[in-house]
């Protein structure tokens, strides 16, 4: 399995990718039925665990998205927020990190309440500037940091880790985004 695929607008999902993927279902923030893939998914529930001894509970809201619910998610974007917003937090469709698996957007519950939409989610930065802090710890980076869109492609998003494992720490260490790391040290580990 390769946690450092690399899915952006410039390089889509490749059809082969699957074959090396074991997915499992698990319920999301609103008890739906969705797919992640199966390290990536334990490595939310032990980050998951960690963040509740600091008192910040996560839920998940999205991860792996077949083509088709791709484009169900462009054509929200659009009907709700118009073209430039979507371009900017939704991938065309084969070009979304969500197509492996490995991408997960999480939520948060803050009291009774489940945090979900993006614009609350944004309200409830400093929440995951902590949660940020130890990513890394579980393999996990940040995907779209604050002022790397030119690199990235997208604005920031707190609430979009990705998994890529053990290389994370020194992903953060660097201070650069995936597709910066990639192309400064490929995939060595």
């Amino acid at each position: 399995m390769n946690y450092l695929v690399l899915v952006n607008k410039q390089n889509k999902i490749k059809d082969n990718y699957y074959d090396d993927v074991k997915f499992i279902t698990v319920k999301d923030a609103t008890n739906l039925d969705i797919e992640v893939e199966e390290i990536t998914y334990k490595a939310y529930l032990k980050l998951k665990e960690f963040l509740e001894t600091k008192n910040i509970y996560i839920n998940l809201l999205s991860a792996y998205r077949s083509l088709k619910e791709q484009q169900d998610v462009l054509d929200d974007y659009l009907a709700r927020y118009g073209e430039e917003y979507t371009n900017m937090y939704a991938a065309p469709v084969g070009a979304s990190e969500h197509h492996t698996g490995l991408a997960l957007d999480i939520g948060l519950y803050i009291g009774d309440k489940v945090i979900i939409e993006n614009y609350d989610l944004f309200a409830n930065d400093s929440i995951f500037k902590e949660i940020h802090k130890y990513l890394d710890e579980f393999g996990f980076i940040l995907r779209y940091p604050e002022n790397m869109e030119s690199i990235t492609g997208y604005n920031y998003e707190p609430w979009h880790i990705r998994y890529v494992g053990s290389i994370a720490k020194k992903i953060k260490d660097t201070g650069l985004t995936l597709e910066e790391y990639l192309d400064k040290y490929g995939s060595e580990l």
